[in-house]
């Protein structure tokens, strides 16, 4: 029987590029820990372990990683999604934290990992993601340009392809595997990722304290303008009580909750009206 481990938080291999921009992001935020692998060391498998590679293929790897949702459901609603609904859910719970492999130390550092599906696995109830980096992005006075693995572009919008390239990369296999079970067209699946890679950096730059800056940097990285990206970061403020400022964006792409509870909706999604959104988010900064 194979056995399912969760890595320890150990060093990060010598000369990492990220381990720094990865502590802080587990730091910020308790709901995921990245553990980087040496080279020669085997990606996780096991109970509970996936590897992104496997969801790519949408075989029986992807059946029982949608499993998880499908019974994820039927408990929290007591009632049963559509497996389209199932399938979207189970991808915004991948691509949510996978992006953030990418834009946090982008971020931080102005450092852009490279993470082909075969250097990346996910324990989704451990909270726990395993990559192998071995190549990255950085700018010329970067330190980190004398590392191994270091690829140095000239300026800062290069750097953003880099990151949109990076982000591509990853999920552009996925959405392959995941795509023939979300009965949605190309357009509405980068939709999708648009809003992971904002509101994944959105919600944790808020986390580090840096929310101003962090929109500052996913509006100059999606100006709505970059293939295969739909739509852009796309904020807006909405008037608070007492002259407040309550930033906001309207989703690319919908998660279907809807489906499930009608008239419970994301704050960010189109269906929910200024009004609500402004009396939600003034209640969440209470």
């Amino acid at each position: 029987m194979t056995v399912s481990t969760l890595p320890a938080v150990a060093p990060a291999p010598p000369g990492s590029a990220v381990a720094e921009a990865y502590a802080r992001l587990a730091d910020a935020y308790g709901g995921l820990r990245v553990v980087e692998l040496a080279a020669d060391e085997p990606s996780p498998r096991g109970v509970g372990w996936v590897g992104a590679d496997e969801l790519a293929a949408g075989g029986p790897a992807l059946d029982t990683f949608l499993a998880w949702d499908d019974a994820q459901v039927l408990a929290d609603y007591g009632t049963r999604a559509r497996p389209d609904v199932v399938a979207t859910f189970g991808l915004h719970r991948y691509a949510w934290p996978a992006c953030l492999l990418v834009t946090v130390p982008w971020l931080l550092h102005r450092r852009v990992p490279r993470l082909p599906v075969t250097r990346v696995a996910f324990h989704r109830t451990g909270g726990r993601m395993a990559v192998h980096v071995a190549e990255f992005a950085c700018l010329p006075d970067d330190p980190a340009a004398a590392l191994p693995g270091a690829r140095v572009v000239p300026d800062e919008e290069a750097l953003r392809d880099e990151v949109r390239a990076a982000v591509a990369q990853h999920l552009g296999p996925v959405l392959e595997g995941f795509g023939p079970r979300m009965r949605r067209g190309r357009r509405a699946l980068w939709g999708m990722v648009t809003d992971e890679v904002v509101e994944s950096l959105w919600y944790v730059g808020s986390l580090l304290g840096e929310e101003r800056r962090t929109m500052a940097e996913l509006e100059a990285l999606l100006p709505g303008s970059t293939a295969p990206y739909t739509g852009g970061a796309g904020f807006r403020t909405l008037a608070g009580p007492g002259g407040t400022e309550l930033p906001t964006r309207d989703r690319a792409s919908c998660c279907f909750f809807y489906t499930i509870r009608p008239d419970d909706t994301c704050v960010t999604c189109p269906r929910t009206c200024d009004a609500d959104r402004v009396a939600r988010l003034t209640a969440e900064a209470a």
